[in-house]
């Protein structure tokens, strides 16, 4: 079982900055995909920004220049450092790792952590 923990999410003001943390714990035999995915209520859930087995990253037009995500593998994290931060950004922030786990392919999913910008 693949155990995820947000961190990091609060109240600013646009132009504001914020970093995302995940923590991931549990047997994880290889990982296809970390990502980040914000949904905010009544809307479905949309990719933020991903990191791929080989290392690639996609960040989604809307946040592009302004968020950037990262890993570090030594401690089981990943992160989103997101910059210039506007109203439109409001959403609960949700970790992703689509992961083999015990020869079974899973998607693992945290939490959430809210992140609201006031303009």
């Amino acid at each position: 079982q693949v155990h995820l923990v947000e961190s990091g999410g609060g109240l600013v003001q646009a132009g504001d900055s914020l970093k995302l943390s995940c923590a991931a714990s549990g047997r994880i035999d290889f990982i296809y995909s970390l990502g980040w995915y914000r949904q905010v209520p009544g809307q479905q859930r949309e990719m933020v920004a991903n990191i791929a087995s080989g290392g690639s990253t996609n960040v989604a037009d809307s946040v592009k220049g302004r968020f950037a995500i990262s890993r570090d593998n030594a401690k089981n994290m990943l992160y989103l450092q997101m910059n210039n931060l506007k109203p439109e950004d409001t959403a609960v922030y949700y970790c992703n790792i689509n992961a083999l786990v015990y020869s079974r392919r899973s998607n693992n999913w945290g939490q959430g952590t809210q992140v609201t910008v006031s303009s």
